[in-house]
């Protein structure tokens, strides 16, 4: 599943938000899930997510406008793409923000 999040801020900027607030979203996380991130490269992050016995991974790039998330969602979790994805535009947002 792609999700692409628009953005108006300079490259920059996104990369220091971003990297400034994934930190503390993941700390604030620590106790729902496991989350390991990884930072490719400037504009790149792997991210891989563990809850209730289900792992899913993420690819996040940053371009000029928007924030992309690419997830790999397993089939047994189809059911919930749809709260996925308001899940990951809604917190996304707020790493921009």
């Amino acid at each position: 599943m792609r999700v692409a999040i628009p953005h108006t801020l300079t490259r920059e900027e996104a990369r220091r938000r971003l990297r400034e607030k994934a930190e503390k979203a993941m700390e604030k996380a620590e106790s729902m899930a496991t989350i390991t991130t990884t930072f490719v490269d400037d504009d790149h992050m792997t991210m891989s997510v563990g809850a209730m016995g289900y792992t899913v991974d993420c690819a996040v790039e940053l371009t000029d406008s928007e924030l992309v998330v690419d997830v790999d969602i397993p089939a047994t979790l189809g059911f919930a793409k749809r709260m996925i994805e308001g899940m990951i535009r809604e917190k996304t947002g707020k790493l921009l923000s």
